[in-house]
């Protein structure tokens, strides 16, 4: 398959996915039999098109051309190739998790629910083979829209409430605030197209470049910067594979790679640092990282816990933009696949703890984990991970944001981080320790309390509920090992730019 059919078939097959929910909406073993054949073969074609890319060959689509610098276009770069590999991975994972909560959990609408997951996978590869600032725009706008119903899908006043606020804040922030910026970049450079180096670099300083910066800071809300982070907990109402797919799949996900891929191809690291325009942008990243943290230690509800927890990790991202340091960029782009199999695990683990015994509040789960040991060791290997205990994936990720801070010689932002690590230990673990380790009260304590085989105590979550979250759990463990040839993938990103390409621009 040629490479310009392989850009084609990462959007086609997720989008014959969401056609194949729509048709046989009733005829669920036929749906979701196909939609997972077509994760399977997103996948394959997603490997093959890194495989075309290792060999040094250049894989780019013109879609529509409207002018020069102005068109919806395709190519592959190191980021992207990375961000299209975690999220056919995890979609994978996702549907066959999602097949077993919506059976499991009796929901309505199963054809409407993964026809908008599909079609949020399609966006979602938009997005990570952008070759423009146009072309983001467009995929980010459908991913939001796509996800939407996802997040209204219980139809109570609560989750119409919750989809609300999320669909409010985040279309009014790219609208307000992306798109501006977007504008604003086309009219200072004549050009939306992604270059190594930044397309800013000389042609915005001072206090224009920190202006510009905000506005795509906030504009790209999916990164739950605060204040607009509101839209993440308010989307918690929404069935369990969505919050996977809100967290580590796609959506916030989305957000912090665009955050990424801006501050490298618009911005330019260096021109970042020699500025210092994003020094306010590292400071708020910090205020976010922590004070998420502190929020989420006050929540009782599992799932909320989580989503404040994802408001802070995605912060560590945005900071490695905002120290604009080699090491900062390369953590950043780490810690997108380190905090996506860790997040997309506890969560699924949350999803499976409330298919089993409907309980959502973590006072409600003393002594659950000896009934259900598999889930909440999963969990514990997951938590473990974003608190960034070695031999986990998400050690690497840290180090990699610490050694960036200590580049910036910002002596504070390797305490922040140290900090963050020690609050993810105050909120994380006790979840894992109550779960094994402290008496069961409520109903069916005694049985869980009793002495006896533990066999006989099991009460865990259908299969397709519980294989996936330790399957991810793996992959955190896998993932330690294989951080080294991630980052030395991504290193092109910090690769200085050529002296003629530099007079060019």
């Amino acid at each position: 398959m040629s490479a310009h059919a392989l850009l084609l078939a990462s959007l086609a097959i997720p989008l014959a996915a969401c056609l194949a929910c729509v048709i046989f909406k009733h005829a669920e073993n036929l749906r979701d039999g196909l939609t997972f054949l077509a994760s399977l073969a997103l996948l394959a074609v997603v490997v093959a098109i890194l495989n075309t890319f290792n060999t040094g060959a250049t894989l780019a689509v013109d879609l529509i051309t409207f002018q020069p610098g102005l068109s919806l276009a395709l190519n592959v770069e190191p980021l992207g190739m990375v961000f299209a590999l975690v999220a056919s991975s995890l979609w994978i994972v996702t549907h066959i998790y999602g097949i077993g909560y919506m059976r499991g959990n009796n929901e309505k609408n199963h054809g409407r629910f993964f026809a908008c997951f599909a079609f949020a996978i399609f966006a979602t590869m938009g997005i990570a083979f952008s070759a423009n600032l146009l072309t983001l725009f467009l995929f980010y706008e459908l991913l939001t829209i796509s996800t939407y119903p996802l997040v209204a899908h219980k139809e109570t006043e609560e989750a119409k409430t919750g989809a609300r606020t999320y669909l409010g804040i985040l279309m009014s922030t790219s609208i307000m605030f992306l798109l501006t910026a977007v504008i604003w970049t086309f009219v200072l450079t004549g050009t939306l197209d992604f270059e190594k180096g930044g397309i800013l670099a000389g042609k915005a300083d001072g206090i224009f470049l920190a202006i510009l910066l905000a506005l795509f800071a906030f504009g790209i809300g999916k990164a739950a910067l605060m204040p607009f982070h509101r839209w993440l907990p308010a989307a918690m109402v929404a069935p369990t594979p969505v919050s996977a797919l809100l967290h580590a799949v796609a959506v916030v996900k989305a957000g912090v790679f665009s955050i990424l891929k801006v501050g490298v191809y618009v911005f330019g690291i260096e021109n970042l640092s020699v500025s210092g325009a994003s020094q306010w942008l590292m400071w708020l990243a910090a205020f976010s990282i922590l004070s998420a943290s502190i929020i989420a230690m006050a929540q009782d509800n599992l799932k909320r816990r989580l989503a404040y927890s994802t408001v802070s990790q995605l912060s560590y991202i945005t900071l490695g933009v905002a120290l604009a340091t080699n090491m900062g960029v390369l953590g950043g782009g780490l810690h997108i696949v380190t905090h996506a199999f860790g997040k997309v695990t506890l969560f699924m683990c949350a999803g499976a703890i409330y298919v089993a015994t409907h309980k959502t509040e973590i006072s409600q789960m003393r002594g659950l984990g000896r009934a259900m040991p598999f889930t909440f060791a999963a969990f514990g290997i997951g938590a473990l991970s974003i608190i960034g205990l070695p031999p986990l994936a998400g050690s690497w990720s840290k180090w990699a944001l610490m050694v960036g801070a200590a580049d910036a010689g910002q002596t504070i932002m390797i305490g922040v981080l140290m900090l963050s690590s020690v609050l993810n230990v105050a909120y994380l673990l006790p979840i894992f320790a109550r779960g094994f380790f402290s008496p069961a009260t409520g109903t069916g304590s005694r049985a869980l309390n009793a002495p006896g085989p533990w066999r006989q105590k099991l009460a865990e979550a259908p299969l397709f509920c519980v294989l996936p979250p330790c399957i991810t759990a793996l992959g955190c463990l896998v993932l330690f090992f294989y951080s080294g040839e991630i980052q030395a993938f991504l290193s092109p990103l910090v690769e200085a730019v050529p002296a003629a390409t530099s007079a060019e621009q």
